[in-house]
């Protein structure tokens, strides 16, 4: 009887084990082996577009501001549709860089996931947009 204990309580661990490692891995806080993509285009503070469609030259002073206060992040997509913007774990530095850039054209660096229909970019790298004079 002792041994069919052990034998349960050692298999219950495992497959506790088990189940815990699966939510690590998608938790999303894990970006091993996930694709780095790059995305150009306006960032936006998430309150003042998404409360009032809020963007572009107007209303950069305000986006620089909501930013610096904590606000959210986003950058509309070349399709029109704005995807959050999370800073990584390891490294926040390049999330914090683009606080400053709220309103302005700026090219970021990192992984897209999606959860809910919520799309969020993990970013790692940022550098202000360049224009190349061509069409």
């Amino acid at each position: 009887m002792k041994k069919l204990l052990v034998f349960v309580t050692i298999l219950g661990l495992v497959v506790a084990a088990g189940a815990y490692a699966k939510g690590e891995k998608e938790s999303g806080h894990s970006t091993a082996g996930m694709k780095s993509m790059t995305w150009t285009g306006e960032i936006l503070d998430a309150g003042c577009y998404v409360a009032h469609g809020a963007m572009g030259a107007k209303h950069a002073e305000c986006a620089l501001k909501c930013a610096s206060n904590g606000m959210p992040l986003m950058i509309m997509a070349k399709d029109g549709k704005p995807i959050l913007l999370t800073p990584n774990h390891d490294n926040p530095d390049a999330y914090n860089q683009l606080k400053t850039m709220a309103g302005s054209s700026a090219t970021v660096t990192g992984t897209l996931a999606e959860r809910g229909g919520v799309k969020a970019i993990d970013v790692t790298a940022v550098a202000a947009a360049t224009s190349t004079g061509s069409k």
